[in-house]
């Protein structure tokens, strides 16, 4: 995929991008914040999505765009296609239940779209998908959030620098291998053990338009797309004109 051809944007007026399986919107608000206008498209209704939300499934959506030209209405793609596949969580934490290993994989079929829409893209995924370049690593502790929730970008078409990833300042919070520790810390996932409270996951990820704790286990925090999206739009954008 070439590199993305400069735009100029007009002073008050967004770049549009394509949040594809997007839950309830934790990428779409970083995006939105970077300076983006931002249309979601997620399989299930997601009625606290917090930007123009379309229900349909995301795949079958981006090959309309792209069949019928109206991909050229936006200037990005932001995916999350679905990790339980092989996601290192999955897999090691729920091994004992006969999780993981069993889903559908949709990283490479999404990529496949990606590259034929031409747009810069980004595909975001939990640790231990070994499906995606490593282009970009991000951790909560570069943003000072009370989560950890490591999560790996593959940008297509563009590149961002990788931040300093500093040392953890201690645990996070719960049981592990039947040993409680506390720390600053808290668990976005799951329910129990020592585990967040929905107060405390929107309080730790800056989320704070939806409380469906389904929703905020499968969010990333805002502030790893917006770290993005500015860098995506100062790639896109470099030049500002009046309207």
């Amino acid at each position: 995929m070439t590199q993305p051809v400069p735009i100029r944007r007009a002073l008050g007026h967004r770049p549009r991008l394509l949040d594809l399986f997007c839950c309830a919107g934790g990428a779409a608000m970083g995006y939105r914040r970077a300076g983006f206008e931002v249309i979601g498209v997620d399989i299930a209704d997601r009625p606290n999505y917090p930007f123009t939300f379309h229900q349909g499934d995301a795949l079958e959506y981006l090959a309309a765009l792209i069949t019928s030209g109206k991909i050229e209405q936006y200037a990005a793609v932001h995916t999350s296609p679905p990790c339980q596949g092989k996601c290192a969580l999955t897999v090691g934490t729920n091994a004992s239940q006969g999780w993981g290993g069993t889903h559908v994989d949709l990283v490479a079929p999404t990529r496949e779209l990606l590259d034929k829409a031409g747009l810069p893209y980004v595909i975001e995924q939990p640790n231990g998908r070994a499906e995606i370049r490593k282009d970009l690593s991000l951790c909560g502790e570069m943003f000072g959030l009370g989560v950890l929730r490591h999560r790996n970008f593959e940008l297509g078409g563009w590149s961002a620098r990788q931040p300093v990833h500093p040392k953890h300042r201690g645990y996070v919070r719960g049981y592990r291998h039947g040993v409680y520790r506390d720390g600053p810390y808290v668990a976005p996932y799951g329910s129990g053990g020592g585990k967040a409270t929905v107060p405390e996951m929107q309080a730790a990820m800056g989320i704070t338009w939806t409380s469906v704790r389904e929703e905020l286990t499968e969010a990333i925090p805002p502030a790893f797309s917006e770290h993005i999206g500015r860098a995506l739009l100062a790639t896109l954008c470099p030049v500002e004109v009046a309207a």
